[in-house]
């Protein structure tokens, strides 16, 4: 059985910036492997401001350009500003599993997740669903709730009167590496 790793709810600094490579386990959720469930480890967004150079010049995709030589870094970027909406509803988690491959996320992106939002129609949210996490775009459709996969080789999961839900977020942006 697959299991969910589930971080405390900290302050990511320095001292805890390993946090997000190196989760502490705190808990855990089972998972039914080839459930299509994908499992999470989870971490709090308030992280300290770290600014990167932000050229003024975009880069093309194509053919470069002569004046690319004389790039400036014009501005500071802080990703926090850009990518965490509501700081204090907001959390990260890392994908395990391939279910959600269809729009884009993969096993270890991680996946910025707000609270805050209204899960609404066709958004992707992080949800329990008798008691284990996964990550799967929200489908309702005349009083019928659905979390789909985006992924063919799994199943949607049609919530039943039975089943328990509860929606943690919605997955508002995923960071991965190229």
């Amino acid at each position: 059985m697959d299991k969910v790793t589930i971080l405390p709810v900290a302050q990511v600094s320095k001292k805890h910036a390993s946090t997000l490579s190196a989760p502490v386990r705190q808990g855990e959720l089972g998972t039914n492997a080839g459930s299509g469930r994908c499992s999470l480890s989870m971490t709090h967004s308030e992280a300290p401001s770290r600014k990167a150079s932000l050229f003024e010049q975009q880069v093309t995709a194509g053919f470069p350009s002569p004046a690319d030589d004389f790039l400036k870094a014009e501005t500071q970027l802080d990703l926090n500003e850009h990518l965490v909406k509501h700081p204090a509803a907001t959390f990260f988690v890392r994908v395990r599993g391939d279910s959600m491959t269809g729009c884009g996320i993969y096993p270890d992106d991680i996946l910025i997740v707000d609270r805050s939002l209204e899960a609404v129609h066709r958004k992707v949210v992080i949800a329990v669903v008798n008691g284990e996490l996964t990550v799967k775009r929200l489908h309702k459709n005349g009083g019928k709730v659905m979390l789909l996969p985006e992924n063919d080789r799994y199943k949607p999961i049609l919530i039943e009167d039975e089943m328990q839900l509860e929606i943690w977020g919605v997955v508002t942006s995923v960071i991965h590496t190229v």
